[in-house]
């Protein structure tokens, strides 16, 4: 059976080498997933002719991605640590039962996602910052893409409970199978068809099916220890609740990214016109591609993180902790430096257009700046959220983005005649107020949890030797 060293039991053994061995295959899957998600945006800021417009076209329907995506999260963040909780208190039926239900709930919300963004698909991407030039485009890629909105919720949701069992590598093929599709398929269906636009979504749309078939083959075959069943298919009104209570971090995560995009590209719009907005798709993808490391790495802290807190094993709780903040910080520190030095190689990753790359040297000069404080967001919100404290999780995730980003988006523009600078400022700003104030809260937490010998649903630590 292929797992982990220690069989998925993650109470044994050095805590840090649990951590590396998921984070490897999860980081590879993370940078798998980043190609799979940019490499539309790599070809399509490289087509002929008007390749900036498509580019800021298909920028415009990340805020709906992105929507998808926080849904995806309400079930898939929410049902992995819950299950890997109760795998750590040996509560097998309980742990398949989260997995049935999660199933269920991302298939009817696929469902409903669907039928909304197709009901009001114009009125959304204008608000969402298109313009007359920029919509045809959105509209071609969206059209088509929300086609697959079932295979990539079903994909992304379930695979964490392969990843929450020690299946690190399977995990990683679930990815890996689909963005070499994607890679494959991409160049045939934009140029070789002449599909453009609506060739990467239709490559992106069989990708995103053949990953959700691995998934789901794996998770209903043999070699998993948690299967989905058909009698627990059926949705727990209190089980729903304690997974979406915890996966509501996740989504608000995913949300309020979406309402930073929408908030971000209607400003720019107004005060920069379409070019700052294809700056900012740039600046987020190069943001989606550097940080994946630190991704893979929080992703692999979380079951050990889970297990170890269900198994009440507070000390190796700790020491997950601690290794987890260090590399994260240390590695967006040095790659703070990276960007700050060399940053014309990463914007011409995804666009050649000389203007654009002009103006957006100086904008991920701002954007990315002290961008190493984001690791103690990071750090802190996966922290919550492996341990199963909803509530702090949820505040964080719309502290940092609903309560200072998004008006600090809005309002700096104005501000001193700041102009389109003040957008890509409102970023870095919301790193170190949020990124602290989530670091500082966890820790504080964390000690009084262990200090006093209490879990979160206020049960008694029992004495240890």
């Amino acid at each position: 059976m292929q797992q982990n060293s220690s069989s998925g039991n993650f109470a044994e053994g050095k805590v840090w080498r649990h951590i590396m061995a998921l984070a490897v295959p999860m980081t590879v899957a993370q940078l798998v997933q980043v190609i799979y998600n940019v490499v539309d945006r790599i070809y399509i800021g490289h087509l002929q002719g008007a390749s900036s417009l498509a580019l800021t076209g298909l920028g415009l329907t990340f805020p709906v991605i992105t929507l998808i995506s926080a849904f995806t999260n309400l079930f898939g963040m929410g049902g992995a640590p819950l299950c890997s909780i109760a795998r750590g208190r040996k509560d097998h039926d309980r742990a398949e039962k989260i997995v049935g239900n999660t199933f269920t709930m991302l298939v009817l919300t696929s469902l409903v996602m669907m039928a909304i963004c197709y009901g009001f698909l114009k009125t959304i991407l204008y608000l969402f910052g298109a313009s007359d030039a920029t919509y045809p485009y959105a509209r071609q890629y969206l059209r088509i893409y929300l086609l697959g909105t079932p295979f990539v919720m079903l994909g992304t949701g379930m695979n964490g409970f392969i990843n929450c069992q020690g299946f690190a590598r399977t995990g990683m093929m679930t990815i890996l199978l689909g963005a070499l599709v994607n890679i494959a398929l991409d160049p045939v269906f934009i140029f070789l068809f002449g599909m453009g636009v609506a060739g990467a979504a239709v490559a992106t749309v069989i990708s995103q099916f053949l990953s959700a078939v691995w998934v789901l083959c794996f998770l209903g075959g043999k070699k998993t220890q948690l299967r989905i069943k058909k009698c627990y298919l059926c949705p727990e009104r209190k089980l729903v609740g304690e997974i979406t209570s915890l996966g509501l971090a996740g989504c608000i995560m995913s949300a309020t990214n979406g309402a930073v995009q929408i908030a971000c590209n209607a400003t720019l719009r107004d005060h920069g016109g379409d070019l700052y907005v294809g700056i900012m798709t740039v600046l987020n993808s190069v943001r989606d591609v550097v940080v994946l490391p630190v991704h893979g790495l929080t992703a692999a802290f979380q079951p050990v993180l889970g297990y170890n807190y269900g198994a009440k094993e507070y000390g190796r709780v700790k020491q997950s902790v601690i290794f987890t903040s260090i590399t994260a910080i240390a590695y967006m520190a040095v790659l703070w430096l990276v960007l700050f030095l060399f940053p014309e190689p990463f914007i011409h990753i995804f666009n050649s257009d000389p203007e654009l790359i002009r103006a957006g040297v100086p904008a991920l000069h701002l954007y990315f700046f002290g961008f190493f404080m984001m690791a103690f967001q990071f750090a802190g919100q996966s922290t919550f959220t492996g341990l199963g404290l909803a509530r702090q999780a949820v505040f964080f995730s719309l502290f940092r983005k609903i309560i200072i980003a998004v008006p600090l988006t809005l309002l700096l523009p104005r501000v001193a005649g700041l102009g389109v600078n003040g957008v890509f400022v409102a970023e870095p700003i919301s790193n170190f107020i949020g990124g602290l104030a989530c670091f500082v809260t966890m820790v504080f937490t964390l000690r009084k949890l262990i200090g006093t010998g209490t879990d979160a649903a206020g049960g008694h630590r029992p004495e240890r030797g």
